[in-house]
């Protein structure tokens, strides 16, 4: 009897032979020519243990502080809000992967994926998130930038290096977003222009906080920056210092309380100014933000209802909430020991129109804002322990007719922050 499997067997055996002279010769010459592609991994495992002496705004439990609430009374006339706090939470650990591939279109090509356990929301604490997720188009002079990474307002060159998570938000405009971002360099200068949209980071409003809104308005956040970049590895020293402007367009509703199609929207703007310089043994970095309906930046901020534009139709006008935020930081080198000292400072501007029904933003109650945290680093091998003293004080009072806050009175919360870390 003909064994059946036999043709089969054959033909699958010259196959195969003949894939494996196709490969080996090939297989041969990528390990004697070919360059090293592939995916490289990195991160850190991080926890935090701090304490506050009072009731706080915050994220995620309150890992991420941004300032104190304001006074709640009680019958009796006690703050309930005076009230300390405490925890401890890993969920900053992260991981990341560096990508390097073939070149393609003339460019050198690569990608980068990081994601971290802080979840999307308070209820998602724990939650496996994506920070940054981008790929990369880099010719001799100009880079393409496509996915998930820092807003061009959060200059990844120089920002605060505090302990805290909230890396000094909300003085510092903190917001990771999907856009498109090509840069130029000229020598020492560079220009980049991005288009953003928003995911993590959103904008509120009437249906509470969403990226509907920019989605709604069919344009994306524009952003363009102008950036000086000198570096002497030699002598140990480093200037960076840039402006930059933003422009984003919102449709706050698109439907009426009546029912009625609506196309009013808000347009926001926003400049900044930033500045780094590096010695040997000393860093100090210094940046003034301003902008109107900042609220998608971690800031203070937003907008109001400016007027009724149609009564039947229930139609509404908006203006913006401006804001001004400056801060500075000024820190040691050392590589096993490094101290430093941030200083912010934000001011509510208030509307440039009367506002004349509800405003929607964060802290739009508060007119001015402090921070002072100094800190202290210890760095052993792949280890960190930090220690930080973070001193944040509000002052709330009654927005009037043009969205400043007037007869504000001040709160305070200071937080212990000890974090400890290890990378990999």
């Amino acid at each position: 009897m003909t064994n059946s499997r036999a043709p089969l067997f054959a033909i699958g055996l010259v196959i195969t032979l003949g894939l494996a002279a196709t490969a080996l010769p090939a297989a041969a010459q990528t390990e004697k020519t070919a360059p090293a592609f592939g995916i490289s991994l990195s991160g850190f495992v991080k926890t935090d243990i701090f304490y506050d002496s009072r009731q706080s705004t915050s994220i995620r439990e309150g890992h991420f502080l941004l300032f104190p609430k304001a006074p709640l009374l009680g019958p009796d006339g006690d703050d309930i809000n005076d009230r300390a706090g405490f925890n401890i939470l890993s969920i900053q650990t992260r991981i990341a992967g560096r990508i390097t591939g073939p070149d393609a279109l003339g460019a050198k090509t690569s990608a980068y994926i990081e994601a971290e356990f802080f979840g999307t929301s308070d209820s998602d604490l724990n939650g496996f998130r994506l920070r940054h997720g981008w790929l990369k188009l880099n010719w001799a002079r100009s880079e393409l930038m496509i996915g998930q990474f820092w807003h061009p307002m959060f200059v990844t060159e120089s920002f605060p290096d505090v302990v805290s998570f909230n890396t000094g938000a909300p003085f510092q405009p903190f917001n990771r977003s999907p856009q498109v971002r090509y840069t130029r360099s000229f020598g020492r200068v560079s220009l980049a222009a991005t288009a953003l949209a928003q995911r993590d980071f959103v904008s509120t409003g009437p249906d509470g906080a969403t990226s509907a809104y920019l989605r709604n308005a069919a344009l994306p956040e524009f952003n363009l920056k102008l950036q000086y970049a000198s570096k002497n590895d030699a002598r140990k020293t480093e200037t960076v210092a840039g402006l930059g402007a933003d422009v984003m367009k919102i449709s706050p509703r698109i439907v009426t309380a009546a029912g009625y199609e609506t196309e009013e929207s808000l347009t926001g703007l926003a400049a900044m100014g930033f500045f780094k310089q590096r010695w040997p043994k000393w860093t100090w970095k210094a940046e003034a933000v301003w902008g109107q309906n900042l609220h998608h930046l971690t800031m203070l901020g937003g907008y109001a209802v400016r007027g009724v534009l149609d009564a039947a139709r229930l139609d509404w006008s908006y203006t913006p909430i401006a804001t001004l935020s400056l801060w500075t930081e000024i820190m040691t080198n050392g590589t096993a020991w490094q101290t430093g000292l941030f200083a912010g400072y934000a001011r509510n501007l208030g509307s440039p129109h009367e506002i004349t029904g509800t405003s929607y933003g964060r802290g739009t109650d508060i007119g001015e804002l402090y921070r002072l945290s100094p800190r202290i680093v210890y760095n052993v091998g792949k280890m960190r322990f930090a220690g930080e003293v973070e001193l944040t004080a509000a002052s709330y009072g009654t927005p009037d007719a043009f969205g400043k806050v007037r007869d504000a009175s001040c709160v305070r919360n200071v937080r212990l922050l000890l974090a400890a870390y290890y990378f990999f």
